[in-house]
């Protein structure tokens, strides 16, 4: 899905709705418990993306369907939100973590949102990735971690992925328009990151939101999450 700068658009209704549309292309009808996924470390602003995308999900699974109609939420469908950090701040895998919720809550589906390292400037927060192949948490900075996509869940997986970073070297490339050999570790974020990702974990929320709550008016869904 692409879409203006999110830091220069002022109405993001329409990415909105292209983000709803090709989360409902990916997963089947037919969903009871969604457990939503936020990857990422939200003490490194372009890696909280996932975290603070988990922070604004209306998570429901708790509620009982005969007090969700009794309050006036008839249709309210279960959801489970969990991010589950990184290795190096917890000492487990966020796949393990995951794994062992899903065998416990046995949800039809995950939804996974993660932070990306884009391979143009033009891409970053401009652009949200959909696949329904998985995700490996830190290979685009070059720290792969354990895989979460189907075969290692047992469940459909939706990978959302945002640009966030880009490599020096790809960035020092499209500025001099020539290939740069130079091999660099350093990666690089516009300089109001932390506005950015407010902006555009927001923006998921209410996407992925409306998405799973389908018999839910929108404006009742934004009233329950704002």
């Amino acid at each position: 899905v692409e879409f203006p700068f999110i830091g220069e658009s002022a109405d993001d209704d329409q990415t909105e709705k292209a983000i709803t549309d090709a989360l409902d292309e990916l997963l089947p009808e037919s969903r009871d418990t969604v457990l939503f996924v936020g990857l990422g470390n939200r003490e490194i602003t372009p890696d909280a993306v996932g975290p603070d995308t988990a922070s604004k999900i209306l998570a429901t699974r708790h509620i009982a369907k005969e007090f969700a109609e009794e309050i006036g939420l008839k249709g309210l469908k279960s959801v489970a939100a969990l991010a589950p950090n990184v290795l190096g701040k917890t000492g487990i895998e966020a796949a393990e973590i995951i794994k062992g919720t899903v065998d416990r809550i046995k949800p039809s589906a995950v939804i996974a949102v993660d932070a990306l390292a884009s391979g143009s400037i033009g891409r970053l927060f401009s652009t949200v990735q959909l696949c329904d192949s998985g995700i490996s948490p830190g290979s685009g900075v070059k720290n792969a971690r354990k895989e979460i996509s189907e075969k290692t869940l047992g469940v459909p997986v939706i990978a959302v992925g945002v640009p966030t970073v880009v490599d020096a070297g790809t960035l020092a490339g499209e500025l001099t328009g020539e290939s740069v050999k130079i091999k660099s570790d350093m990666i690089v974020t516009p300089k109001d990151i932390d506005l950015l990702c407010g902006r555009m974990s927001a923006l998921l929320a209410r996407a992925i939101n409306v998405f799973l709550q389908p018999d839910l008016e929108r404006e009742v869904i934004l009233s329950l999450i704002n």
